[in-house]
């Protein structure tokens, strides 16, 4: 039984330990693109401030590659990922973690949940659920029958307790398709790997409630959390990677080197005066003597 009363086996309670223990050494940040296209410019913005923020407290930034979702990835997209972020000069510490090759742990933590009595079967499909932005529970005291019915699998919820102050409503943690939810596994990941902080997009805020939920069955800690604004374009749309013309390689054909790249990106968040060009090492100190004269003064 691990320090907050879970009644976990050995290889899991061992997984959270060896996060806490990463924990202590300080900052840990991490960013995490899924392999389904090009970055686009608001990807490498949000990069570069989960960057800045890592290096200027000294800290660990660590690249996770989300390519769960096969069906979804693109081939070559992940290649692709590595090289923009090198050739912004945003260096990670240790090997890129791809989520792919922990398939067992988060199948071996809703096993666990499962066991527990904290999962139940879900047969609802989006469409009956359209008109509740909340799960209204509609599975949540049916008989239980995990196996198929007609060609379907039932999608796993954790059962929520009514009350839960986050507001997330029973959380999806394995999808109908047999694909571990994004909930679940970047809670164990956050957990596991030790992280600290959390900078990611405006667009994923609202995922919190449920991350928060499953933190809390889990009975831990979640990370710090900054959301980065959108990149928009002229049209105030955010940003997607289907709009191939938002990433890098324009810039590149038009003779744009990293160094101005990173200043448009700066100047973006008001970081820098618009037009400078400062690599993300020279950006960096920039922030940090900026910080250093606001303590002085």
């Amino acid at each position: 039984m691990d320090r907050n009363g879970l009644d976990l086996p050995d290889h899991l309670l061992h997984g959270l330990e060896q996060g806490h223990a990463l924990r202590s050494g300080g900052y840990r940040g991490r960013f995490a693109p899924s392999p389904t296209g090009e970055m686009h410019l608001g990807n490498l913005r949000t990069a570069l401030v989960s960057w800045l923020e890592a290096r200027r407290h000294g800290g660990t930034w660590l690249l996770r590659i989300d390519d769960l979702d096969t069906p979804r990835n693109r081939p070559g997209s992940q290649a692709s990922i590595l090289s923009d972020l090198m050739w912004l000069g945003l260096d990670w510490d240790g090997p890129a973690i791809l989520q792919s090759h922990y398939r067992g742990r988060y199948h071996a933590w809703l096993s666990w949940l499962r066991r527990s009595g904290a999962l139940f079967p879900c047969r609802c499909s989006r469409r009956m659920l359209l008109d509740h932005p909340i799960y209204p529970g509609t599975c949540r005291d049916r008989q239980q029958t995990w196996g198929w019915q007609g060609t379907r699998l039932p999608s796993w919820r954790l059962r929520v307790p009514a009350g839960d102050p986050h507001g997330s409503g029973d959380v999806i943690l394995r999808r109908a398709d047999g694909f571990v939810a994004y909930q679940l596994s970047t809670v164990i990941d956050e957990l596991c790997f030790g992280i600290t902080d959390v900078v990611r997009g405006e667009d994923l805020r609202a995922s919190l409630p449920a991350q928060f939920s499953v933190y809390a069955a889990l009975a831990q800690q979640p990370p710090r959390f900054l959301h980065v604004p959108l990149l928009r374009d002229q049209q105030g749309q955010k940003l997607s990677k289907r709009e191939a013309s938002a990433g890098l390689a324009p810039l590149r054909d038009a003779g744009l080197d990293a160094a101005a790249v990173t200043g448009q990106l700066a100047a973006s968040l008001s970081l820098v005066e618009p037009g400078a060009r400062l690599s993300t090492h020279e950006l960096l100190q920039h922030l940090m003597h900026q910080s250093a004269d606001a303590v002085d003064s």
